[in-house]
């Protein structure tokens, strides 16, 4: 039957003979993943300050991402290769930036994870443990969950948590009334004075995270190897930024219609979903309040499992491409159809990053982050999503890639932009940073 799928004799799954919305998968995951509490807290923030004006710059924002995920995307699945064996064959340069981001990032991400998912259960059980009790507690349930159970059952875990998401967000952007006629003509192209960097911020910051580069991992965890794969891929890769572009919408509708007409501000960072629980409830009572909670808790909770596991496969495949064998040639592991069997979310690398985004980072719970560390997280993060669209542009236009799958003048537009935009936030994250 036509849009249907059997298993080889391999176990892998046989190529559809058309696209569908039942494929669906990577796409919610990296949805999930990509949209974190400080994410939303960023776009309300924005919402607050501009009302709707800056409406436009969310739709651009996930417009650029779909080029971003969807070149990742086709890079696995046109070459056969994962996007780290790609950056290798640009030089070591390559190798040596991964190797320190992801120690250094893993190290502070893992305790900000926590943290974030730990705040809404405070807030819903302000009788139990405290902060930190509840931060281990969510980081060592990442770390069992995602240690036993591989990309099929991930996958399952991280729809229920985006439909939470996507129910709460929505439902309390509805709640507060929002001016449709205004949210249209919030579509229209306008800089209000002071909004420049909160306008680049909208573009590029909500699901802009490595999980982008996670996305083809993820692709070819759920099977889809090849070319054939193609038009479902870009399918489910719309459908992710797609659910995104409705949680910006719908955060900047909160914060227009609820914070901008009563001038009521936010703390910045993850606490400020809880400043927005305390305001939700004294307007529109307890249920609503502790309902936004527990979506805070899946926005979460999603993105710590999102890392938990997509960073941990990159991780895998990085130890992977260096190995070597006995005449110093590079090993070669079987590239996508070693992701796609479950091999990497068994091997020792995949565990080993499991352990470090766990274990090391509970200790920053309990101390003030050492300055050095926090300002090399800040350059190294800041400096990624440029690295990821450059290093596309590159891969993409040569003979690495076959010619029928390179990039045509729209992808190579959409990159270089973003690639542009990027190197703007990175140079004004590091500026911001605390020197």
């Amino acid at each position: 039957m036509a849009g249907t799928t059997e298993q080889d004799a391999d176990g892998t799954l046989s190529v559809p003979r058309k696209s569908s919305w039942k494929y669906i998968g990577p796409g919610i995951v990296v949805a999930a993943t990509g949209v974190g509490a400080g994410d939303l807290v960023a776009t309300l923030i924005a919402g607050s300050k501009f009302g709707y004006t800056l409406m436009w710059a969310a739709v651009i924002g996930c417009v650029v991402k779909i080029s971003l995920a969807e070149a990742c995307g086709r890079w696995h699945l046109a070459t056969g290769r994962t996007l780290f064996e790609g950056w290798r064959s640009l030089g070591k340069w390559t190798t040596v930036y991964f190797a320190i981001y992801v120690v250094v990032w893993g190290f502070v991400y893992g305790a900000t994870a926590m943290s974030s998912s730990a705040l809404p259960i405070v807030a819903l059980f302000p009788d139990g443990p405290g902060l930190k009790a509840w931060a281990v507690l969510t980081g060592l349930i990442g770390l069992v969950f995602v240690w036993f159970n591989r990309y099929a059952v991930f996958e399952k875990v991280m729809t229920v948590l985006i439909g939470i998401m996507f129910v709460v967000v929505v439902y309390v952007a509805i709640r507060v009334t929002p001016d449709i006629g205004a949210a249209f003509a919030g579509l229209a192209p306008v800089l209000p004075d002071g909004s420049l960097l909160y306008t680049l911020g909208l573009i590029g910051g909500v699901g802009g995270t490595i999980t982008m580069a996670a996305y083809g991992y993820w692709v070819n965890a759920k099977g889809w190897t090849n070319t054939g794969w193609m038009k479902v891929m870009r399918l489910d890769n719309r459908v992710a930024y797609i659910t995104t572009g409705v949680f910006v919408v719908a955060m900047l509708i909160v914060g227009a219609e609820l914070l901008h007409a009563s001038h009521l501000a936010l703390t910045k960072g993850d606490r400020g979903l809880i400043d927005l629980g305390a305001i939700l409830e004294d307007k529109y009572g307890a249920v609503t309040a502790k309902l936004f909670l527990v979506g805070f808790f899946a926005t979460s909770f999603s993105s710590l499992i999102g890392v938990w596991h997509g960073v941990s496969l990159m991780f895998a495949d990085f130890v992977e491409r260096l190995q070597l064998d006995r005449k110093g040639v590079p090993v070669d592991k079987g590239t996508v159809e070693e992701v796609a069997a479950g091999r990497k979310e068994r091997s020792l690398p995949f565990r080993a990053y499991l352990l470090w985004l766990t274990f090391p980072p509970i200790t920053l719970l309990f101390l003030d982050q050492p300055f050095g560390l926090v300002v090399a997280y800040g350059v190294l993060g800041a400096f990624f999503m440029p690295f990821l669209a450059l290093t596309l542009i590159w891969l993409l236009n040569s003979s690495r890639t076959p010619a029928e799958w390179r990039n045509g003048i729209l992808s190579n537009v959409m990159l270089a932009a973003a690639g542009l935009l990027f190197v703007v936030l990175c140079v004004q994250q590091v500026r911001e940073l605390p020197w």
